[in-house]
């Protein structure tokens, strides 16, 4: 479940900052999100580390955590973008 929420929120943070941002910048948007999900997505690796987890129990877990809205946000910028 925790997963699931993670997920939905860093979906929510990626549509509004695509909302937010002008046609033209969506792509530079999409990369600056990444980057800072990326951050979020490793110190909640960490935390799960720190409470005994395994790398192997953690990083399929993560990968979806930050590949899907990295690849939502990705995404958009290219779907919504003027030529």
């Amino acid at each position: 479940m925790r997963t699931l929420v993670i997920i939905l929120i860093g979906l929510a943070v990626v549509a509004a900052a695509m909302w937010l941002a002008k046609p033209a910048k969506r792509p530079q948007v999409a990369w600056v999100f990444a980057g800072v999900w990326l951050l979020a997505s490793l110190l909640n690796l960490r935390t799960g580390l720190l409470h005994g987890h395994t790398l192997g129990e953690e990083l399929p877990i993560h990968l979806l955590l930050f590949g899907i809205p990295a690849l939502a946000g990705w995404w958009l910028a290219r779907k919504t973008r003027r030529r």
